[in-house]
């Protein structure tokens, strides 16, 4: 997770670089390339792939919990982190190549939804059947409402500075 975090911040810095005059773009864009590449290729990836074959070992080690409805919705969850994942990658080689289809707010939009993935995945797991799943859902969604206030509130304070 902390390298899905990262990566997008910096994509994040990587695309306002775009604003920059040169020669600082070309500097700029170089060194964010080679980060965004060793955090992907080093970690964050080798990460993913760890992460899931630990999982995969647990549900073979513990066949009955796939009887367990958290754990679906949880696994629900798991595939759109590995989704999200995969749309990171395809952004890197975006950026690699020049192309920049995404403003710095809309990927900081895009890093909230790990949050909130991640969010979910927790909650799934430490209160599972404890909680009734209508104040479950209707959290998450306060949770997304304030995390995306957050996002705009710093937006307009950037733009004041």
């Amino acid at each position: 997770m902390a390298g899905l975090f990262y990566m997008v911040r910096l994509f994040i810095y990587h695309t306002e670089a775009q604003d920059k005059p040169e020669p600082a773009r070309t500097i700029l864009s170089e060194q964010f390339g080679i980060m965004e590449r060793k955090l992907w290729w080093i970690i964050t990836t080798p990460s993913m792939y760890l992460v899931l074959a630990a999982g995969i070992l647990m549900l073979y080690l513990m066949p009955a919990w796939l009887q367990m409805g958290w754990l679906h919705i949880k696994l629900l969850f798991v595939v759109g982190l590995i989704a999200y994942h995969f749309i990171c990658q395809n952004k890197m080689n975006q950026m690699r190549k020049g192309i920049f289809k995404w403003t710095s707010t809309q990927l900081r939009l895009w890093n909230e939804l790990a949050t909130l993935i991640l969010f979910a995945i927790v909650f799934l797991v430490v209160l599972k059947n404890s909680l009734n799943w209508i104040f479950g859902v209707v959290g998450i969604i306060a949770f997304s409402v304030v995390l995306m206030m957050a996002v705009k509130i710093y937006k307009r304070f950037r733009e004041k500075r």
